[in-house]
């Protein structure tokens, strides 16, 4: 309340000072009574006066841009502790699995059938907690980041199959948390809508270079012709057809990366005979 009343009160002196100024080098002019040195002090006075304005809005810039950053922490370091309470509550369960494991011997009768129902009992565990995908998350210096993708994961679509891999836990980089955010979202988003039940796989990774994020994500798609790749990033352009709301979601994704001398390129990748759509961003 104090900073608030403190910038209401400098805007209304900024304002009453500026009408005095002009008010009184008017009445100068109009009675021919005008002093060089007395339109100098005023003329210092409006400098001061613009010079303030322009501090004033520079820092109010900068507030708004800390705010926008506490509220995204904020949100999204939410789903991160659901999922370590996930984690913590499933740890008694796990241990109960190793519990099982090393007494499995007690039950069979030679060493190879040992060794084979071990590995079956561990891949049904492993393919039962679909949460120990994710764990990389848990380990990334950019904790905004991965709430962020992780809130992503656990609302896409039920029968998109998704894999995160993490290649450098110090995720650094020279662009502010919302717009890193804001072209994150938009890649993932477009992602998760080209997934269908039977092209259903999403790969991310994670990277850090020369001080900047990397970020690279693909989804299975159908065969796609290189002139419509390069359209992906046309202003308007989209695959879902364009009622005048479409199409501007890697447009502004190529615009905020371009603001901050990034890249972004977009590939096709043929793996194991299937087709994907792969776009990297570095920020």
């Amino acid at each position: 309340m104090v900073n608030w009343m403190r910038k209401f009160l400098y805007r209304i002196f900024c304002v009453v000072a500026m009408l005095a100024s002009v008010y009184l080098i008017v009445d100068f002019l109009v009675s021919g009574t005008f002093d060089y040195r007395v339109f100098v002090m005023f003329l210092l006075l409006v400098v001061v006066v613009i010079w303030g304005l322009v501090d004033w809005r520079k820092n109010y810039i900068l507030m708004q841009q800390k705010e926008s950053e506490l509220k995204l922490y904020q949100h999204y370091i939410q789903p991160l502790e659901e999922l370590v309470k996930e984690i913590r509550a499933r740890q008694h369960e796990f241990d109960n699995h190793i519990n099982a494991i090393l007494n499995m011997h007690l039950t069979v009768g030679n060493y190879e059938e040992l060794v084979t129902r071990q590995s079956e009992y561990i891949t049904e565990v492993m393919k039962d907690d679909e949460t120990r995908r994710y764990l990389p998350l848990l380990r990334i210096s950019d904790k905004v980041l991965a709430g962020f993708l992780y809130s992503k994961i656990v609302r896409a679509p039920s029968y998109a199959r998704t894999e995160v891999k993490v290649k450098n836990l110090a995720i650094i980089s020279g662009i502010s948390e919302h717009h890193l955010i804001e072209i994150v979202g938009t890649l993932v988003d477009n992602a998760y809508e080209a997934c269908t039940p039977k092209r259903n796989q999403v790969n991310m990774e994670l990277d850090s270079e020369e001080d900047r994020m990397v970020f690279m994500i693909r989804n299975q798609v159908e065969e796609v012709r290189m002139e419509e790749l390069h359209q992906f990033f046309s202003k308007g352009y989209s695959t879902k057809g364009n009622n005048g709301e479409r199409g501007f979601g890697l447009y502004n994704a190529r615009m905020l990366v371009g603001r901050y001398q990034g890249e972004i390129v977009a590939s096709v990748d043929k793996i194991g005979g299937d087709h994907f759509v792969c776009i990297k961003v570095i920020v």
